[in-house]
């Protein structure tokens, strides 16, 4: 695997960005020239930010253009144009995990969260050096690592009010912070300073709706007409990986899924617990569905 690190210019996704960003590739902008600047009304590192973030989500492609799900959620008759729905930041999260444009996420839910919950800046920095050792990528900075996971951790962080009111006000424009996936608290060390700890648990996710999961699976290449629970619940991106799902949130979902489609049913036989497909249904048509309450 390819990691790539860098590119947002320090910035979280700001939650108007993406569409700004496809309206602008629709009317024929072009990033690397400086109206970009005025035409989009930010500065201009911010563009390239905004650049970086719609190819993260796959809104983009690596020629510019537009991809089938931005054209799905962020059209002026798309499903979710400006982003009103919680479900489709839950989907924007899938696909920034499953694009793997920004490594640090896909590392983090995939891997990282297997060994450990509860972690600081430095357990997720070390993991990332790590898995950088003895690579052909090794000449990331340690800088270029610190920012990632800054980044990343501001991206699903609520802000902290003991913070500066600008920090807390520009925070509180980020994208993915509704979705509640991090929190933070602090701990004294052993030489009596507070650290900053954070953790991601498994929960039920009563706010994600079943629909969204099941275009998951549809959308996992890697699966077959029949996927174990176990790796639903803990494989490759897989919906109990990328949504912190647990057991128990994941079982609830997929009861629906079954009790929803005739041609999907969940076996549990000697031991074994199955998804399984008879017919698999368009998975564009399924993720409408979320959007119809």
């Amino acid at each position: 695997m390819k990691f790539q690190f860098s590119g947002h210019d320090s910035f979280i996704c700001k939650h108007f960005w993406l569409k700004k960003g496809f309206d602008f590739i629709n009317s024929d902008g072009n990033f690397n020239e400086e109206a970009a600047v005025v035409k989009l009304g930010v500065g201009k590192n911010m563009v390239t930010s905004i650049n970086y973030w719609l190819k993260a989500f796959g809104i983009t492609n690596g020629a510019n253009e537009s991809s089938e799900l931005g054209k799905f959620i962020f059209e002026d008759n798309g499903a979710d144009p400006y982003l009103e729905n919680l479900s489709s930041i839950w989907l924007l999260h899938y696909h920034l995990i499953k694009t793997g444009k920004a490594s640090i996420y896909s590392l983090f839910f995939n891997e990282f969260r297997k060994a450990r919950f509860e972690f600081t800046k430095d357990h997720l920095i070390n993991f990332i050096k790590r898995k950088l050792e003895g690579g052909q990528q090794n000449s990331f900075t340690t800088n270029t690592i610190n920012s990632d996971v800054a980044v990343f951790i501001r991206s699903y962080l609520r802000p902290n009010f003991k913070e500066s009111k600008i920090d807390v006000e520009d925070d509180y424009s980020n994208l993915l912070i509704d979705l509640d996936l991090i929190d933070g608290y602090q701990s004294e060390n052993t030489e009596g300073k507070l650290v900053d700890w954070y953790k991601v648990e498994n929960k039920q996710r009563i706010d994600l709706p079943f629909q969204l999961i099941l275009y998951t699976i549809l959308d996992n290449e890697s699966y077959s007409d029949s996927v174990s629970f176990k790796e639903l619940l803990s494989g490759h991106n897989s919906p109990g990986s990328v949504f912190a799902l647990s057991e128990e949130g994941l079982y609830q979902k997929i009861e629906q899924i079954n009790n929803s489609y005739k041609d999907i049913v969940y076996t549990e036989s000697a031991g074994i617990r199955q998804l399984q497909f008879n017919k698999k249904p368009n998975k564009w048509r399924v993720l409408h569905e979320c959007y119809k309450n």
